[in-house]
């Protein structure tokens, strides 16, 4: 499995999931859920990513997390909320699969091993989220920039992403211009290159120290709480 918290998941759970896992198609733009729907799946990405987003009355959004193939779409259903305020939309094309709620919630209420394990993710979903708001109010736009394309090509097996400009200012919730600045100066510093929709990241080395220390502590946190080994 391409997906980690799957990767993770102990022998008899496997067995007990395995008839019910969907393998579905993840494209560009599609709604995974609304602003408070109640959500009858859970989503894990295996090669696609997921923006969960703010709305704002005005229109306006903004990106408070995303989510590849190192976890899942939907955990307000098992923490209890059963909806969210937020929206997910897949950011990035690909694949995943996707659970019933039903099954979802009563592997969790089972306890043990599945319950450690999506608690242990939350916690990094939401140390994800703290930091991302950390660095929209305190770091430049090319850090923030530098940050998000890190944790886009962590989520991917390569190293190029087909996504515009526009699409990014919508995600960071910065106006387009400050992205296209901020794109230019890496691609002049041999970071990154683009073309309309296609950015590739040419040195991984140099955007990781152009970039702020928001994608180190979000990173360092997940691998702390999913380390790469069936859970226990």
């Amino acid at each position: 499995m391409k997906n980690h918290l799957l990767t993770a998941l102990p022998d008899a759970v496997w067995r007990r999931w395995l008839p019910h896992l969907e393998a579905v198609e993840m494209p560009l733009g599609q709604v995974l859920y609304e602003s408070g729907s109640v959500q009858n799946y859970v989503y894990f990405p295996t090669s696609a990513i997921v923006s969960l987003l703010y709305l704002l009355e005005s229109g306006g959004s903004a990106e408070i997390a995303g989510v590849g193939n190192e976890g899942i779409v939907g955990i307000s259903l098992f923490m209890g909320g059963e909806s969210t305020p937020s929206r997910a939309v897949v950011l990035s094309a690909g694949q995943g699969y996707r659970l019933r709620a039903s099954i979802m919630k009563e592997e969790f209420n089972r306890g043990g091993p599945v319950l450690h394990l999506l608690l242990r993710y939350t916690q990094a979903l939401l140390t994800q989220m703290a930091q991302t708001s950390v660095c929209n109010r305190h770091h430049a736009v090319d850090q923030q920039l530098c940050r998000w394309l890190l944790l886009s090509i962590d989520r991917l097996q390569h190293n190029h992403l087909v996504i515009t400009q526009e699409l990014i200012a919508n995600t960071l919730g910065v106006r387009r211009e400050g992205i296209t600045e901020a794109a230019r100066s890496l691609r002049q510093a041999g970071l990154i290159s683009y073309a309309r929709g296609h950015i590739s990241v040419i040195d991984r080395h140099g955007l990781e120290q152009r970039s702020c220390e928001c994608y180190a502590v979000v990173k360092r946190e997940c691998e702390r709480l999913l380390p790469a080994r069936t859970a226990t």
